[in-house]
C-alpha cells in the first residue's frame, strides 16, 4: 500500500530459495546457496509490479508515489548504505518498509539534479533484520554541449583485485531475478538515444552487489556496507573489482573508478 501523504510503503514477500539459487548460478558462485541470504539478496524479492501503462519512458515505475516526480527524466541509483543487523532466513516470509528520508533539487555543473534517499526496512518474526538507505539521482536527457563529466581515476594500490566480465546475458538475467524493467540494461537503442551511453549499462546495484560478495568472502560478515557510483561501465568492458583493508571500489578497463564501497565487520 502506497500513502502519497506520508510517501511510504508495506511489501510482504517469501524469500523463495529458488530465487536466491538462481542469483547464485548466475553470478558464478561455488557450491550451493547457504540457508541465510548472501548480503544484498534481498533485492532478489519485494518487487513493485505494475501493469505497462503504470512505467515511464525509462521502463521503471512512474514516479508520484512513493518516490516523489523530481520533474527531471533520467533516473540513476547513486549509491547506498546499509547495515545488517541480523541474518535473513531463507524460505521464510519477510516485510518490506519503506519511506522516503529526504528530496531535494540543486543545479550542478551539468545541469538540475533531484536526489532523493529513500529508507528500506526489512523485518522477519517482527524483528528488524536490515536498513538499507538508497540514494537515487535525476537528471535532464544528454546535452551534447554541456561539459563532460572526467570520473575520478581508480587507486592501484590494492590487497586483492578480481577480473569480471559483463554479458549482456548476464544483465538480462539480473534484470529479470530483481524485476528491474530500467531500459539502459537491455534495450541498447534507447540506452544510445536516449540516455548517450555508449551500451548498455551494468547495473550499480550488480557492481555493488559483487563489492559486497568479495568483502565478506576476505573479511567475514559485514555489519555495514556503504557504496557510491562514480562513472558507469557497460557491458563490453572488463572491469577489476579491488579491496585495500575494508575499502573497495571498481575499476574499469581504462583506469577510471566506477564505484567506491566501504565495508565494516
Amino acid at each position: 500500500m502506497t500513502d502519497d501523504l506520508t510517501r511510504t510503503q508495506s511489501v510482504s514477500d517469501v524469500m523463495d530459495p529458488a530465487r536466491a539459487h538462481a542469483l547464485h548460478t548466475a553470478l558464478g558462485l561455488p557450491g550451493s546457496p547457504p540457508d541465510i541470504l548472501p548480503p544484498f539478496f534481498h533485492h532478489l524479492y519485494f518487487w513493485d509490479v505494475q501493469p505497462s501503462d503504470a512505467l515511464g519512458r525509462d521502463g521503471h515505475p512512474k514516479v508520484g508515489g512513493v518516490i516523489p516526480d523530481m520533474g527531471l527524466p533520467r533516473r540513476m541509483w547513486a549509491g547506498g548504505r546499509l547495515e545488517f543487523l541480523s541474518p535473513l532466513q531463507v524460505g521464510q516470509p519477510a516485510q518490506k518498509h519503506s519511506r522516503v528520508e529526504k528530496a531535494s533539487h540543486k543545479v550542478g555543473r551539468t545541469g538540475p539534479l533531484g536526489f532523493v534517499t529513500l529508507r528500506h526496512e526489512v523485518t522477519q518474526d517482527g524483528e528488524v533484520k536490515l536498513r538499507e538507505y538508497q540514494d537515487l539521482v535525476y537528471r535532464e536527457d544528454p546535452n551534447p554541449t554541456a561539459p563532460k563529466h572526467l570520473p575520478p581515476e581508480a587507486g592501484k594500490d590494492e590487497d586483492s583485485c578480481e577480473a569480471h566480465g559483463f554479458t549482456s546475458t548476464l544483465l538480462f538475467r539480473y534484470s529479470a531475478l530483481t524485476f528491474n524493467g530500467h531500459r539502459i540494461h537491455y534495450d541498447l537503442d534507447y540506452c544510445r538515444d536516449f540516455e548517450g551511453y555508449a551500451g548498455l549499462v551494468v547495473h550499480g546495484p550488480l557492481l555493488a552487489q559483487l563489492l559486497m560478495l568479495k568483502a565478506a568472502r576476505e573479511l567475514g560478515p559485514l555489519k555495514t556496507f556503504g557504496f557510491r557510483a562514480t562513472a558507469p561501465l557497460v557491458h563490453r568492458e572488463t572491469a577489476e573489482l579491488c579491496r585495500k583493508g575494508t575499502d573497495l571500489w571498481v575499476r574499469g578497463p581504462d583506469g577510471r573508478q566506477c564505484m567506491e564501497a566501504t565495508a565494516e565487520v
